[in-house]
């Protein structure tokens, strides 16, 4: 048992070492912003948003979320599959005729910073912006939005 472990770190880290570090931790990042999507739904919004401009506001909350949701479960296996393969080549996305590479919004909301203090331009002034509450669909509020 521990000549196994042993091996498997120095498996890891000769993975690390020769495979270089720009397309793997692209690769996980990647994979890390796929999984997320069962907790965003944004593709299963932009779905449903796209269903009902180009085909019909009545297929909108039917068809459209079906559809939505079936490429949200494709890209959380995405997610999962570019995690598990990081360290591995090749390193450019998968399945990009079915799902754009990164993550994608309604066409009506495009994501901003949140509004923490780490973020906060300036601070000791008390002045802030960005999004309140961008975990909770369709909460476009923002602080000091022009």
């Amino acid at each position: 048992m521990k000549a196994s472990i042993q091996f498997l770190v120095g498996l890891a880290m000769a993975t690390g070492l020769l495979c270089g570090c720009a397309g793997p931790e692209q690769k996980l990042g990647r994979g890390l912003r796929n999984t997320t999507e069962i907790v965003r739904w944004g593709e299963l919004r932009r779905t449903v948003e796209q269903t009902a401009l180009f085909d019909s506001p009545d297929q909108a909350y039917t068809t459209g979320l079906v559809r939505g949701f079936n490429r949200s479960m494709a890209r959380f296996g995405v997610g999962l599959y570019e995690i598990v393969t990081a360290p591995f080549p090749p390193y450019e996305p998968v399945a990009t005729r079915y799902l754009s590479p990164e993550p994608v919004y309604p066409d009506n909301y495009k994501p901003d910073l949140l509004a923490v203090p780490a973020f906060d331009s300036a601070n000791e002034l008390g002045f802030s912006g960005g999004d309140v509450a961008p975990m909770i669909p369709n909460s476009r509020f923002k602080i000091f939005d022009r």
